[in-house]
């Protein structure tokens, strides 16, 4: 007998079997192919995170690039430093160590550069905040957390920039290291953690401050006598009772005898150790308050 070749939908066609489902399982599931496993998602967004902190990152070095003016009195503010530094009080300070001023001074100065150069990563920040461009953020997905990281990462590759200027300067005008290549390492190191942890403080003034100009006169407010109440530029022996006490006893310091004895090539002792915990201490504080100041600002 022939079979019957009517078209589907008329009359007296064969209707089609419907998909066989799948089988299930002996509980009662059905069986197919399984999740991506919850550790594949974190690192697919693990990834992602990073390439929105590289993409932001990139941003903020492009509109370094287009104001070069930024960069320049960046690097010229350290050089003056060094020069006043060198050539007007060099000669009147006794640093009770051998070696010249020069060799005293440089670490100082890297570390006072590292320190005033987180104030550029608030005042960028802010210039996001009140410009209206985290508003944009906000309708892309981004994690408010990439914005924070980007800025700072921007910052990390500037104030590496500045802090090569002023080796080079240092060099020229007597300061002469000893210090081999993984103790060069270790104060490279040391020297971004410092701007590292800076970064997060000044990031909070941004966004607590009411704009660029405000963040620029606390930022400098706040870290420039921090700076100078340190061993940078005169032993703390020196320093009266009170101000030694502040002096021997806080972050700055801890980072100046690090580097200075990395790089002279001298006994480190505990001074490294200090380093790194106060490093851990700033961000422990100061990373959850910027967040949380980040996400009240956001939210308005």
């Amino acid at each position: 007998m022939q079979q019957s070749t009517t078209p589907a939908g008329v009359p007296g066609a064969a209707t089609p079997a419907p998909p066989t489902p799948p089988p299930r399982s002996a509980a009662g599931t059905r069986s197919g192919p399984p999740p991506p496993p919850y550790a594949a998602n974190r690192l697919r967004s693990l990834g992602n995170r990073v390439d929105e902190v590289v993409v932001l990152a990139r941003r903020n070095l492009i509109q370094m690039r287009r104001r070069p003016a930024l960069l320049i009195f960046s690097i010229i503010e350290p050089v003056l430093l060094v020069l006043m530094f060198r050539f007007v009080f060099g000669g009147a300070v006794d640093t009770g160590v051998d070696g010249s001023y020069a060799d005293f001074m440089v670490p100082g100065i890297l570390v006072q550069t590292a320190t005033l150069g987180a104030v550029t990563i608030g005042s960028s920040l802010a210039r996001d905040l009140h410009g209206g461009t985290l508003d944009r953020f906000r309708s892309m997905p981004i994690a408010r957390a990439s914005v924070l990281a980007g800025h700072t990462l921007a910052g990390l590759v500037r104030s590496l920039v500045v802090l090569l200027a002023m080796v080079l300067t240092g060099l020229l005008v007597g300061f002469r290291p000893t210090g081999g290549p993984l103790d060069w390492l270790g104060a490279i190191s040391l020297l971004l953690l410092v701007a590292f942890a800076m970064a997060w403080v000044t990031a909070l003034v941004a966004l607590l401050a009411g704009g660029v100009e405000m963040v620029e006169t606390l930022g400098l407010s706040l870290l420039f006598p921090l700076t100078l109440i340190s061993s940078a530029f005169v032993p703390v022996a020196s320093m009266p009772g009170p101000i030694q006490a502040f002096a021997a006893n806080q972050p700055l310091t801890a980072f100046i005898d690090a580097i200075r004895a990395l790089l002279l090539d001298q006994p480190v002792g505990t001074s490294a150790v200090r380093a790194l915990v106060w490093t851990a201490v700033i961000c422990a504080v100061f990373v959850p308050l910027t967040a949380a100041a980040y996400h009240r600002s956001t939210r308005r």
